[in-house]
């Protein structure tokens, strides 16, 4: 991808925009949990970060023949926006970073669209980041690379020029899948789990980094490798 162009940034949104991954998975656990299914914080992270909600379900019917219903749903729902308006807070120095960011900018997320604008509305980033895309918005979720494409395809922008900012393998795996470039970001408080960093590195992202005003710096050295014969 050296010759390619940066022409819009996708960004994930858990764990990259906003630091929320702490939040979600003390949220699900609990609620898996409290259905019979035995799993830690550090097994959900492992499995399921950067995925869907659709993904979570099928597992709990297939591997624990434990069937999650509305209600299971509606509690994850109730539970995590409420915690959400009281304790979630933007990834250090993002909105900076956006405004400062000469590239058109646009939200992929695997959560639905109502969380994610509840997540930025919180944060105070909606409105630098209106267009917003989620994986309810197609066929399959990360690590497949629909939810990129689609993205692309509506912000009229070729893959091999967009620039991906994601946070978890599925997402990496999405990102290189759909052939654009990709930054791993591991400044979120989930980054110490074990393995964690060690995942993200053998996926082989072009770039590994942990704060995110370095993606400026990050992104101009790209387009200066890019120049060079």
């Amino acid at each position: 991808m050296a010759n390619s162009e940066t022409r819009l940034v996708i960004f994930d949104c858990d764990g990259v925009l906003v630091d929320s991954e702490p939040i979600s998975v003390s949220v699900l656990v609990e609620a898996m949990n409290d259905l019979g299914v035995p799993i830690t914080e550090e097994e959900v992270y492992g499995r399921f970060l950067g995925k869907s909600l659709a993904t979570v379900i099928e597992t709990m019917k297939s591997e624990y023949q434990v069937h999650a219903g509305d209600e299971f749903l509606e509690r994850i729902r109730t539970n995590l926006y409420s915690r959400f308006r009281k304790e979630l807070r933007p990834i250090e120095g993002i909105g900076a970073t956006i405004d400062a960011l000469d590239i058109p900018c646009c939200v992929a997320s695997s959560s639905q669209v109502e969380r994610i604008r509840l997540s930025l509305t919180v944060t105070g980033l909606i409105d630098k980041l209106p267009n917003i895309f989620s994986a309810s918005m197609v066929k399959n979720g990360k690590p497949a690379p629909d939810l990129f494409l689609h993205a692309a395809r509506e912000m009229q922008v070729d893959p091999e020029d967009c620039l991906v900012i994601e946070d978890s393998p599925a997402g990496i795996e999405a990102a290189q899948a759909a052939g654009m470039t990709v930054f791993a970001f591991t400044g979120g408080s989930h980054a110490n789990f074990a393995g964690y960093r060690a995942e993200l590195e053998r996926l082989s992202p072009e770039r590994v980094f942990d704060a995110m005003p370095d993606l400026i710096h990050l992104i101009q050295k790209q387009k200066l490798d890019g120049a060079c014969p």
